[in-house]
């Protein structure tokens, strides 16, 4: 599975396209955030996914987890978002 890191600094619009892209190539993609800024710019761009993949009759469903992760030999807190396609009825 795909991992795509978000920072603070992270382009909603461009971390959203390759969401778009990992899903409709896999199904699934797992996003990580440190911090307020980078997770506030990971939902964003989650929300402008759901947009870019409705044209293809497809929608997201995220499971969000609490995780820990080595930065520079220290421990840090992480958001993770498990992010998973499935095709819309109708």
């Amino acid at each position: 599975m795909e991992t795509l890191r978000v920072s603070a600094n992270s382009r909603p619009n461009s971390v959203a396209g390759a969401i778009a892209a990992l899903l409709r190539l896999h199904g699934q993609v797992e996003v990580q955030a440190i911090g307020p800024g980078a997770v506030n710019q990971a939902v964003k761009a989650l929300a402008i996914t759901r947009g870019y993949l409705s044209a293809e009759q497809l929608d997201l469903t995220v499971q969000p987890a609490f995780i820990k992760l080595d930065v520079d030999n220290e421990e840090r807190t992480a958001i993770r978002f498990m992010v998973f396609s499935y095709k819309l009825q109708g």
